[in-house]
């Protein structure tokens, strides 16, 4: 039967001479078409073709890019013209190092009123940064809120800026529903009377709890911190986020970061928590989603489950490197480890310490850190390294230097990540050690004005987050947002490094400015390579995945100053076109009869522990808010 339908197929070709690759191709799928893109201008981020006039893809990625003859010629007769980019100005796709989807989603569930301008689940949130602007705000959410038997949950008030916080505040504007005010760093909330009576925190509970705990709360004030966060947490958590609002935040979340342009986004320092990987796969993970998403695992919390073991701390690492599926997946032999304290905590460890005499704080203590460091350097890991102020920094280097005499490592990208503070001579050893730096540019814009009065001064604000001294050092320089501790906003991170204003107005370090070519590679392919994805992503060259940023308008012809006001078009993603706003096909595995792709848990009770259990662990280790 087979031999003669080989016969058959082949025309009568003798089936000694036929073989089942040869039927196998015959009946196989043709080729995908090649596909020509022109545009204004295509801005490659190749240092050997910086600009091209048209690209040809084919099978998700660049097959051709050059000069619109080059092209055609390579890409063949057969290739498609397609003139959608015309008048846009193409780049290759943003590269987000650095966000963490789980705090956005929540975050953006609640009523936003922050420090910033967010765009939130409810809509544009303007920014507010004074007493009587935020006190306006608060009343008119409180005012506005309807369902008074559920608690209103509010996120972004900062205390630098927004003035005195308590029970007995809240009482007076909500006397008869619960309020939960969330602090912009997250480590803080304030409740109500109604919200203590619904959660059951009371004068009783609270005596039960540690003395450390009870030292970091005011029952009278409504005021829970740190450790007595944490303490009351679990009762606190079910109401901040519900498994169908932590849902509609992941999908939020999508549609934010379509909209500005990433293509591909990482979470370095990833929970460990199955069930909400689960969560955010169901979201992500499918291939309607316009973006990648890969995860780097959190070595404290490895650490945790058998501290001062090596064996353990590996293995256990490797263990989450399966958890991804499809358009999200872990990054092997990577890993994200903690120093100091929060910058918008003013938590981080200062040399010359805080101007109103508090102290820093140290998410993991300096020689728990070395061992997680020296463990993993000797496995061959790339580190980052979360670090804020430059006492935590000499820590960082300390084990830095230690790794390198005793075993000796090239191209391990050792990767800075924040980098609020550092001394000239710190950035310069740095990278002299074959450090990287992902920095946060928009510490200057939110913070840098207002720390120039409170606890840091103007001197050291002014050198907030020093690029210059990478650029001049010749570093490998990085942007990321953290979202939610900024905007997921490329275009505005870059408009922060090129510009450095602050938000009150004022430029902050002029010298730490970086050239508009920079800021650009920062998001771009410097970003991929501080991940080690700078092969397959961050720029247009022949042979990466065919992702691009279509923007509006060239940064190259805009004032510095209007950077960030340049709208995304769109995306293209491994060859397929992405509008914003336009509507992406949902590919379902129900709809062809297979089993589902995504794995949520299945109970929402499942979830909404799983959330609980995941600010608990955000706040016991004070991650980076």
């Amino acid at each position: 039967m087979l031999l003669g339908v080989a016969a058959t197929v082949m025309g009568g070709a003798s089936a000694q001479t036929t073989t089942l690759q040869d039927i196998g191709s015959h009946f196989a799928e043709p080729p995908s078409p090649t596909v020509i893109y022109t545009a204004r201008e295509f801005i490659t981020m190749d240092p050997a073709r910086p600009r091209a006039e048209a690209i040809a893809v084919r099978d998700g990625r660049f097959v051709a890019v050059g000069t619109r003859a080059e092209v055609g010629a390579a890409a063949g007769e057969d290739a498609r013209l397609d003139k959608t980019f015309n008048d846009k100005v193409v780049i290759a796709g943003f590269v987000e190092q650095h966000v963490h989807p789980v705090l956005a989603a929540l975050t953006m569930n609640t009523k936003v009123i922050s420090i910033e301008d967010w765009d939130a689940i409810d809509g544009f949130s303007p920014a507010v940064r004074d007493e009587k602007g935020y006190q306006e705000r608060l009343k008119q959410a409180l005012a506005a809120h309807e369902d008074k038997q559920a608690p209103f949950v509010t996120w972004g008030y900062h205390h630098y800026f927004h003035g005195e916080m308590s029970r007995d505040m809240l009482n007076e504007l909500a006397p008869n529903f619960p309020v939960i005010v969330w602090h912009r760093s997250a480590h803080e909330i304030f409740l109500n009377d109604a919200a203590l009576e619904l959660t059951r925190i009371d004068e009783a509970l609270v005596k039960g709890l540690p003395e450390s705990a009870q030292a970091q709360l005011s029952l009278p004030k409504g005021h829970f911190f740190e450790q007595g966060m944490l303490a009351i947490l679990p009762k606190v958590a079910p109401y901040i986020a519900s498994a169908e609002q932590f849902r509609k935040g992941l999908e939020f979340t999508e549609t934010y970061y379509h909209r500005n342009g990433i293509t591909l986004a990482c979470e370095p320092g990833g929970f460990v928590s199955k069930p909400m990987q689960d969560a955010v796969n169901a979201v992500y993970s499918d291939d309607a989603t316009p973006f990648n998403h890969c995860f780097i695992g959190d070595g404290k919390s490895f650490f945790a489950m058998k501290p001062n073991d090596a064996v353990s701390l590996l293995a256990e690492t490797r263990k989450v490197e399966s958890w991804g599926k499809g358009r999200t997946w872990y990054i092997p032999n990577q890993v994200k480890l903690f120093t100091d304290g929060a910058i918008y905590s003013q938590l981080m460890q200062m040399k010359d310490g805080y101007t109103d005499g508090h102290h820093g704080a140290w998410i993991v203590d300096p020689p728990a850190f070395d061992f997680m460091f020296q463990t993993y350097w000797d496995a061959g890991y790339q580190i980052h390294i979360h670090n804020n102020g430059d006492a935590g920094l000499d820590v960082l280097l300390a084990s830095f230097e230690k790794a390198m005499a005793r075993k000796p490592r090239t191209d391990h990208r050792t990767v800075l990540v924040h980098f609020g503070f550092a001394q000239p001579e710190q950035v310069a050893k740095w990278i002299e050690l074959g450090g990287i730096v992902s920095s946060n540019p928009y510490y200057v814009t939110a913070l840098a004005g207002r720390y120039a009065k409170l606890g840091i001064g103007p001197e050291r604000s002014a050198n907030m987050v020093p690029n210059g001294d990478v650029v001049k050092n010749g570093g490998s320089l990085s942007f990321h947002s953290d979202m939610p501790m900024a905007p997921a906003k490329p275009m505005q991170l870059v408009w922060a490094a090129v510009n450095r204003f602050t938000a009150e107005g004022p430029v902050a370090g002029p010298q730490h400015k970086v050239s508009l070519d920079v800021a650009l590679k920062a998001v771009t392919i410097d970003a991929a390579y501080s991940i080690q994805m700078e092969q397959r992503v961050g720029s247009i060259e022949v042979g990466k995945d065919a992702n691009l940023t279509v923007l509006e308008q060239s940064p190259y012809e805009v004032a510095p100053e209007k950077l960030k006001d340049i709208d995304v078009w769109g995306t293209m993603l491994e060859g397929r076109v992405q509008p914003v706003g336009g509507k992406l096909p949902r590919t379902t595995s129900a709809v062809q009869g297979e089993a589902p792709l995504k794995e949520a848990p299945r109970d929402a009770a499942d979830l909404d522990r799983a959330v609980a259990g995941r600010l608990a662990s955000l706040l016991r280790h004070k991650h980076d808010h």
